[in-house]
Formats: C-alpha cells, sequence, structure tokens
C-alpha cells in the first residue's frame, strides 16, 4: 500500500514517514492554501493513501485572519478530499480537540466522537469545517482528532512546540504563568504515529479520537516537565482570563480513545509516561 505524507516537514509528519515508510509531501508540493496545487499533487503522488498532516495552527492569529485559517483547513480540505475521491485515494485526515468547547462535559467524562462539537474559536471553526469536508468526500476517508501534540521536530512555522517553550523560558529565568483551568491530554507525536499506522492497516473509517491517556491542565504538564528536567523556575498557576489570549479555548476537552481501542489500537501510554519518554529522547 502506496502512502504519502502532506506536511511531511510537520512535527507529527516527520514521525509518521518512519512509521509508514511514506512518500514525503511539502508545501513546494501541495500548498493547501493555493487550490491550483492539489489535484496535480495528488495525480503525481499516485498513491493509496495520503495522510495530511498540514495545517493552519496558529490559534490566536486566526482570530483576525479567519479567511487565512479557513484557505488552508475548510476549503484546502475540501479540496484535497475532492482529489483523493476522483483518484480512488483515500484521505486520513487530522483535527483537533478544538471543535469543542461550547459545551462543557457534565458530568466530566471524556468526549466521545458522538458528542455534538462547539468550537470556541476561528481556529476551531476552521477545523470542524475541514473534519465535515474529508468526511463528506468519500466513506473511506479517516479523521483523527488529537490534542496538544509535541514532538522531537517542533511545530514547525509555530516555533517549536509547549514543552520546548516552557524549557526556553525556564533556561532564561522569566516567571513562567500558565493557565489552569483548561483540561486536556497532551500527546506525543511518537505514539500518534504508532496509533495512525495501526488505524491505516485495519481499514478504519469515519471520526476517531486518539490522544495519549490521561488528563492534566496545561499548568500540570508544565509543572510535570520541570518536575522530570529536574528544573525549578517560577512557575504559577493563572486563569485563561488573567493570560488573555485572542482565542478561547475549551474548559476540557479530554478525548475517549475507547472507539480506536475497539478498531485495534493499544491503548497509548500515560501523559506523563509519554512525556517522560520525549524528554529522554531529546538530544543533550
Amino acid at each position: 500500500m502506496r502512502t504519502a505524507i502532506l506536511g511531511a516537514d510537520g512535527q507529527l509528519g516527520r514521525d509518521l514517514l518512519p512509521a509508514l515508510r511514506a512518500l514525503p509531501l511539502r508545501r513546494a508540493d501541495c500548498d493547501l492554501a493555493r487550490g491550483d496545487t492539489i489535484a496535480p499533487a495528488v495525480e503525481r503522488a499516485a498513491v493509496d493513501v495520503l495522510v495530511n498532516c498540514a495545517a493552519y495552527n496558529l490559534v490566536d492569529r486566526a482570530e483576525s485572519e479567519p479567511d487565512v485559517a479557513f484557505a488552508v483547513n475548510a476549503f484546502g480540505a475540501r479540496y484535497l478530499a475532492a482529489a483523493c475521491a476522483a483518484r480512488g485515494t483515500k484521505l486520513v485526515h487530522f483535527s483537533t480537540d478544538y471543535v469543542f468547547g461550547s459545551v462543557r462535559a457534565e458530568p466530566p467524562v471524556p468526549l466521545v466522537e458522538t458528542d455534538a462539537p462547539g468550537p470556541v474559536s476561528a481556529y476551531g471553526v476552521s477545523k470542524l469545517a475541514g473534519e465535515h469536508f474529508a468526511l463528506a468526500a468519500s466513506d473511506r476517508n479517516l479523521v483523527i482528532r488529537t490534542c496538544g501534540l509535541y514532538g522531537a521536530h517542533g511545530a514547525g512555522g509555530k516555533g517549536g512546540n509547549f514543552v520546548e517553550t516552557m524549557l526556553r523560558l525556564a533556561r532564561e529565568g522569566k516567571p513562567i504563568r500558565v493557565v489552569d483551568d483548561q483540561r486536556c491530554t497532551p500527546t506525543y507525536t511518537v505514539d500518534l504515529a504508532e496509533a495512525t499506522k495501526v488505524l491505516i492497516e485495519r481499514g478504519a473509517t469515519g471520526l476517531v479520537h486518539v490522544t495519549s491517556g490521561g488528563e492534566c491542565t496545561w499548568y500540570e504538564f508544565a509543572q510535570e516537565i520541570f518536575r522530570l528536567a529536574g528544573l525549578k523556575p517560577d512557575l504559577a498557576p493563572i486563569t485563561s482570563a488573567e493570560f488573555g489570549a485572542a482565542a478561547r479555548r475549551p474548559a476540557r476537552s479530554v478525548l475517549s480513545n475507547a472507539k480506536a481501542h475497539a478498531l485495534g489500537v493499544p491503548p497509548l501510554r500515560h501523559w506523563s509516561g509519554a512525556l517522560a519518554a520525549y524528554l529522554a529522547a531529546r538530544p543533550v
């Protein structure tokens, strides 16, 4: 089964390449912001499965430039799904826990694939639209929702990931204030890549949640980063209102992995164990 990865230079794409032994497709090959590049790229790739890791993921900036976010995350996904469907190529498309947020789960249980989404940011809306376009194009397609990705190759245009940002701020000796009222499950890209491989091999379709195990706030995640790294910076919790980000985030977007498990994906490591593995693998 021939597979290609769009967004192969990103942190998830770089870990998927060896897991899937895939053909790398980069922005120069296929730019989701330029619809005219998409169908020719899919034709040239001539693969059975195309995995899309490319996205506009500048969550706060999307509030001031929603047209750019929609051009990539919604309409780019639509053109890509249409091109794949026309060629008989299965599309595997990645989405986000940020499609939730308007309704807080009560009682607080992990969100399942059939729970109604309700994004509270332009980014979240654009990603939800991309999900619908991907799934509408073919019943063979697969959309994987995940959360808080971090991997060895950084986050491309975002300039690192949360773990690396925390470590950098600690090295600089700056006071660090992290929100403690958003619960989610940060996910290691190495583990997500292996789960994606299983889902593709099992012929999974539709919408599937895949994250690390457990849950935490971003403040709790930062605490564990520093504990494992042996650092004691000036760290304190704050509220989302105090942080004042341009885009709202879900208060609780912990995703259930039950469907993925039923499809044959082994449980991913608890987020703390995955974080320890990530830190151990970093170059000294």
